[in-house]
């Protein structure tokens, strides 16, 4: 396996966030049912993101942007589904953190939601912990934020 660090741009990263959105479509019975939260996973102020390969092909990626002046949200969590259980998100997650801190965030917020159970367990597994709902997602009863300190 390969880790790359790269931007919103790439078009590897693109391809990937297509096929996690056309997941989360299946995952809750279609587009219409999450539209919601569609406005808040575009890509283009998202700038630090770590890709995962075998080889030349593209398996997963994690990403965050900035939040606040100490606060980035992790966004567009992916591994293929062939490439899952194996540890490659946590390395992922462990990257990203590394990288935030190094450019003086002190913590990460996301928010995700019960259906989506691997990620959910991944989060919980590394240290994140359950927050009121942040931002965005104030009001949206379905979701569940979370943090971690750095």
């Amino acid at each position: 396996m390969r880790y790359e660090y790269t931007d919103g741009s790439d078009t590897d990263f693109i391809l990937l966030c297509n096929e996690l959105d056309e997941f989360l479509n299946k995952l809750v019975g279609g587009e219409e049912n999450r539209s919601q939260y569609i406005p808040y996973n575009r890509l283009d102020d998202i700038h630090n993101i770590v890709m995962v390969y075998d080889k030349s092909k593209p398996i997963g990626c994690a990403s965050f942007k900035h939040y606040d002046t100490e606060t980035a949200e992790v966004k567009r969590v992916f591994i293929k589904e062939e490439y899952r259980g194996k540890g490659i998100s946590k390395k992922l997650m462990e990257l990203l953190e590394q990288r935030a801190k190094k450019q003086g965030y002190k913590k990460f917020v996301l928010e995700s939601g019960e259906p989506l159970i691997a990620a959910m367990i991944l989060y919980r597994s590394t240290g994140y912990y359950e927050i009121p709902n942040f931002g965005d997602y104030k009001d949206m009863p379905d979701s569940i934020c979370m943090e971690k300190v750095l």
